[in-house]
């Protein structure tokens, strides 16, 4: 893979092989990062576990405390009912069959994350496998399906996330943005960890965490120590 200039400037300040406390990575993730935005800081975090398994499957929810710092645009799929209070708890689309119909014609879904009301779910029959090749599909597993669909809305907006492995059973995750103070990134980071190890699976290998890294948006991966 051809790395950016950028890149290389970057990892010529660590040791890619080394592993540095989580305080020493944070701390070369805000000297090194040269963009000219706000990166984002990224966890990577890889499992001892075969998502193909049924019993290695790790997806859970937690609240960041101090968010992501990305602000996700919101659907929700209510009935007419509950369009108002979905509107005013920050979604930024929200219907019911016609949202369903517009998505269902255009094959475009143009938002980061659904909730969704029990009552309506039947209605998302017909688009499920838009939304679910895209992860967006609400689940009750991850408490994106609710009758409360403005307490969901206001707890996602305040940096609750879906965490979840990819195909080889590594997860990655934002924690928070560069200008975050250490502390907060650092207590971001905590509660990740905290909330992959709660949800290990049953059939997960006795090494479940097998390795740990952090890094800014197309910045070097930097080792953690477990």
């Amino acid at each position: 893979m051809q790395r950016s200039k950028r890149y290389k400037d970057s990892a010529k300040e660590l040791d890619l092989e080394k592993k540095y406390s989580l305080d020493e990575a944070l701390l070369i993730i805000k000297k090194t990062s040269t963009v000219k935005f706000d990166a984002s800081v990224e966890a990577h975090v890889k499992l001892g576990i075969n998502p193909k398994q049924s019993d290695q499957v790790m997806r859970t929810a937690v609240t960041l405390p101090h968010g992501t710092g990305k602000k996700l645009k919101i659907a929700a799929f209510v009935t007419s009912t509950k369009e108002k209070e979905a509107k005013e708890a920050g979604a930024e689309l929200v219907g019911g069959k016609e949202l369903v119909t517009q998505i269902k014609g255009s094959g475009k879904l143009n938002f980061d994350i659904a909730v969704a009301e029990p009552a309506i779910m039947r209605e998302l029959a017909i688009i499920a496998k838009i939304l679910g090749q895209k992860g967006k599909m609400p689940s009750p597993k991850t408490g994106t399906v609710s009758p409360n669909v403005a307490k969901v809305i206001k707890e996602i907006a305040g940096g609750k996330i879906d965490v979840k492995t990819d195909d080889q059973g590594n997860v990655h995750q934002i924690i928070g943005k560069v200008s975050y103070d250490s502390a907060k990134l650092k207590k971001n980071f905590e509660t990740l960890l905290d909330a992959i190890k709660q949800a290990k699976p049953a059939g997960a290998k006795s090494e479940y965490i097998k390795g740990i890294s952090i890094s800014s948006s197309m910045g070097p991966g930097i080792k953690v120590s477990l």
